[in-house]
């Protein structure tokens, strides 16, 4: 049987419609197929068209994440997340051509290779109130990302999940956000109210009037489009490299680390793992106990003081008052410019 014509449904029909997979994961499996029937017809000498199932040997699957790792340059969990889309192929192939099983028990049987385990970077209350500071409210997007860095550590929600949200997402008056998240399931979280009130005050004043395709996105960046996942890291790594040490930066993620971060504000507080897991969006509860791992030295004072700023209102925010006088005084100004 033609191995394009079984990439085929696979794209089409097993992984949208039968496992119900995300658009992601549809994005990143194309890729790592792509990639897989490239090799295997240069490695055959025929076009990918010509690819048969029964030329998928373990000598072909072995070589190709040879291939990654020596030609592509690729670390052992790139490898790893290839090798996942190649077992999904083959999950599909059992359940549909069961004449094909010996093939498909083959490749699910090839094993992960273990790789370093990444450092989990996170921000201390006094890294997230620098960068924080950091931001320059009285530029265009100044208060976006302001709010968005909030939301960013309140809510501890993936980059692609804040790039996500819709205006109806959020509800001011519970002060909840219904977040979309791995395996298209939503979670409900409650808010700080100076989140809260962030969000508000960004969706009324500061919001730009996004395009017709937009209107409903929560974040809209500068072309008026629903921002993405890529712009959010480029907004954190900015302020991070702003705000904080070089040597700091070295084992933090731009966007991930506001999500690690909250994980270990809510352990600090005495939330319990389930929490963690459920706030967090986690699909197993070995995601959330590497954070029990982590040798966590507690800022009493610090933590007391953040808290406090999380649960103030506006008026007890130096950095907002600043930015409201602004703006009074603009409108002063402009008031001046017509007498």
């Amino acid at each position: 049987m033609s191995l394009t014509l079984c990439a085929h449904q696979f794209f089409q029909e097993y992984l949208p419609r039968i496992k119900g997979a995300s658009g992601r994961t549809i994005e990143s499996y194309r890729h790592a197929l792509s990639l897989f029937l490239k090799f295997a017809a240069a490695h055959q000498q025929k076009s990918v068209k010509e690819l048969q199932i029964e030329e998928l040997t373990f000598e072909l699957i072995y070589g190709f994440l040879n291939h990654l790792e020596d030609d592509r340059k690729n670390s052992a969990r790139t490898r790893n997340n290839r090798l996942a889309a190649l077992k999904s192929l083959a999950r599909m192939i059992r359940l549909l051509y069961p004449e094909h099983r010996k093939i498909a028990e083959m490749i699910l049987a090839v094993p992960q290779k273990r790789c370093r385990k990444r450092l989990v970077g996170f921000l201390s209350h006094d890294d997230v109130l620098k960068v924080l500071a950091s931001v320059d409210l009285k530029k265009t997007d100044g208060f976006r990302d302001y709010t968005m860095l909030h939301l960013l550590y309140d809510s501890g929600a993936r980059a692609s999940e804040v790039a996500a949200l819709t205006l109806s997402d959020f509800d001011p008056g519970k002060r909840t956000l219904a977040i979309l998240g791995k395996g298209n399931c939503y979670r409900l979280v409650l808010l700080w109210p100076k989140t809260t009130q962030l969000l508000s005050r960004y969706i009324a004043r500061y919001r730009p009037g996004p395009r017709v395709l937009y209107k409903d996105a929560l974040f809209v960046n500068q072309r008026r489009e629903r921002i993405t996942r890529h712009g959010i890291y480029r907004i954190c790594r900015a302020y991070l490299r702003k705000s904080l040490d070089v040597k700091q930066l070295k084992y933090i993620n731009p966007a991930h680390s506001f999500r690690h971060s909250c994980a270990v504000n809510m352990l600090l507080t005495g939330a319990s793992l389930t929490e963690i897991k459920n706030h967090l969006g986690h699909e197993k509860l070995e995601s959330t106990m590497i954070y029990l791992h982590l040798n966590l030295q507690k800022k009493r004072e610090v933590q007391k003081r953040f808290i406090e700023y999380s649960r103030s209102s506006f008026s007890d925010d130096p950095v907002l008052n600043q930015l409201m006088d602004w703006e009074k005084k603009d409108e002063i100004l402009r008031w001046l410019d017509t007498l």
